[in-house]
């Protein structure tokens, strides 16, 4: 199982800190009920940040420009024309949102082959990443590209109640491809992904995703 970078110190530095801790634990009380069930806390705690930190080789190829791949894996919560502020200045957009579990792959993929033209974190709070208003007033990273065919796109990262970091490789003037990592978001959160209201959307509330290979929608000619 490859493990992200985005993972490495934490994965290392908590297995030090178990590690020592379970040493402590074994000299005040060799093999005894309190040293074993601290091992099997640790052995479970560790297992788990090895998983979520989990790293899967997905390789898509598409040679049509007009497909949009799911950016994240997680399951679909959103699918309505809204209108969006932040770059688009009121204009109406088809928005599809993919909740994440902390049990889902959290690295977030391009979703179209193209260019960034924009790109910014904003501050905000951590409330439940499902709900619709956490898209404007969580924590969030609003990604915009522009795809081959000339159409933009935007795909937010937005925090949730369990996470505390989004990590955002993209950047103006950056290249958007797809096989590649956008970013990554730690412990719990959402993807939301803003499309031009004549795209053509592929998949239905409820449904299960699974980032880099999902198609989620086709962008008009």
């Amino acid at each position: 199982m490859r493990i992200h970078r985005e993972g490495r110190v934490i994965l290392i530095s908590m297995f030090i800190l178990l590690v020592v801790i379970n040493i402590i634990f074994h000299f005040k009380n060799p093999l005894g009920v309190t040293f074993i069930i601290n091992l099997a806390v640790s052995i479970a705690t560790f297992g788990f940040f090895l998983y979520f930190f989990r790293n899967p080789e997905r390789i898509v190829e598409i040679d049509d420009d007009s497909l949009v791949i799911a950016p994240a894996d997680g399951r679909i919560v959103t699918i309505e024309e809204v209108e969006e502020y932040e770059y688009f200045e009121g204009e109406k957009l088809k928005q599809v949102s993919i909740f994440m579990s902390p049990f889902n792959v959290h690295a977030n993929w391009y979703p179209i082959n193209g260019s960034v033209l924009y790109a910014k974190h904003h501050s905000g709070r951590h409330k439940a990443a499902y709900l619709p208003k956490s898209s404007h007033e969580n924590e969030r990273s609003t990604i915009v590209i522009e795809s081959k065919t000339g159409k933009k796109i935007l795909v937010r990262q937005i925090a949730g109640a369990l996470a505390r970091r989004i990590v955002t490789y993209a950047a103006p003037n950056h290249a958007s491809q797809l096989n590649h990592h956008l970013g990554f978001i730690k412990f719990g959160s959402r993807v939301d992904i803003f499309l031009p209201l004549e795209a053509e959307v592929f998949v239905t509330l409820a449904e299960r995703t699974r980032g880099n290979e999902t198609i989620i929608a086709r962008l008009p000619d």
